[in-house]
């Protein structure tokens, strides 16, 4: 009992605190040009609303579409696993190092 009633005093007391707040002046922070604009122009609803009620994708599509993907992601990663240079360009590199030394 004695908790409870310390948090409903420390609740009561931080809403004390927080009605006495003294908020800013927001009288004066509009511009004159804000106050001239002209409001914007009201339009249905409807047409916006039917613009997002577009059919959903065929689901068969895009798994085609995915799958497609999918393997020639695939094909270029198996790719790039494979050797970067050919055994004529290795020899020539090697040949170039000891040429050096």
């Amino acid at each position: 009992m004695g908790r409870r009633l310390i948090i409903w005093g420390m609740a009561l007391t931080t809403l004390g605190l927080t009605a006495c707040t003294q908020f800013p002046d927001l009288e004066h922070t509009q511009s004159t040009d804000l106050k001239r604009a002209a409001y914007p122009a009201l339009v249905p609803i409807q047409p916006i609303l039917a613009q997002n009620a577009a059919p959903a994708p065929d689901s068969v599509e895009v798994a085609s579409t995915l799958t497609t993907r999918i393997d020639g992601l695939r094909t270029r990663a198996e790719r790039m696993r494979g050797p970067i240079l050919t055994n004529a360009e290795r020899r020539r590199l090697e040949q170039g190092l000891q040429l050096e030394n």
